[in-house]
């Protein structure tokens, strides 16, 4: 618990500039990189696709699509990037005499594409007008629930949520998570309004907290499901306490899209 208090401690700063601070390359560059890592964490850590070229091909497109997201989104890029991705894939299935499944495509897809891309929400959002002060939402929305969760389940929760996929969550824990999301945008919410002279829809915020908690339990039980099909207890050791960039930040890169979207749909400010 030690040691995953001072990660925690030392990590959240560092986040902090990166997101708040940092030129948005920068942003998008540890964006690119987390995507990489996570795809290799998805595949290798797992085992579930372990052919070096394979690997090389998905963590490379994992690198570019939040790099494909900040310089614009082309559509020609998207196309000709989806294009290469396909026939590379695809080659390894053909020159393998049939040993490489199209699972291990489909895997290699999902990490190295759908993952990152959801991820890249995060570099979307920083791009924005205003960005530099929404790009907080799914790491509060994320986190808030986590603590909730955390705390109430500790001390109340007695209904198994999902036994199986996740044996410690509770029904009364999902609710405690709602609720501290819920407050925890409200909060954030008024620091943007009073302190930096925002006009917030608190009636919008708050459902970013409930929908956000929703989706971030969401991405942490679909992440748990494969660690659990595949029999490991962390997808990887980057963070000591807290696992891979797949165990730490599996609920904000569901909540980071919902986000993206809401802004879109109903602006906070």
């Amino acid at each position: 618990m030690l040691k995953r208090t001072i990660v925690a401690l030392v990590l959240a700063p560092v986040l902090l500039v990166v997101v708040l601070f940092a030129p948005e390359i920068v942003t998008a560059g540890f964006v690119a990189v987390f995507s990489a890592i996570a795809a290799y964490e998805m595949l290798h850590g797992t085992k579930l696709v372990t052919e070096g070229r394979m690997l090389a091909y998905t963590m490379t497109a994992a690198f570019l699509v939040p790099l494909w997201s900040y310089f614009g989104g082309s559509h020609v890029l998207a196309v000709l990037g989806l294009l290469a991705f396909y026939i590379l894939l695809f080659s390894e299935l053909m020159i393998s005499g049939l040993k490489v499944s199209f699972s291990k495509a489909a895997m290699c897809v999902v990490a190295g594409l759908v993952i990152p891309f959801m991820f890249s929400s995060l570099v979307r959002i920083l791009c924005m007008e205003k960005g530099r002060y929404f790009i907080l939402a799914p790491f509060v929305a994320a986190f808030m629930s986590d603590i909730g969760a955390y705390l109430v389940g500790c001390s109340i929760g007695k209904h198994k949520l999902c036994p199986v996929i996740s044996p410690k969550k509770t029904v009364e824990g999902l609710v405690g998570g709602i609720v501290f999301a819920a407050l925890g945008m409200l909060a954030y919410g008024f620091i943007l309004q009073h302190f930096f002279d925002l006009k917030v829809n608190f009636i919008y915020i708050a459902i970013y907290g409930l929908a956000g908690s929703l989706c971030g339990v969401f991405g942490d039980l679909s992440f748990s499901v494969i660690k659990r099909q595949t029999g490991i207890k962390d997808y990887g050791k980057i963070f000591p306490g807290h696992g891979g960039i797949l165990d730490r930040f599996d609920s904000v890169i569901v909540v980071a899209p919902l986000v993206e979207a809401l802004l879109d749909i109903m602006p906070m400010a």
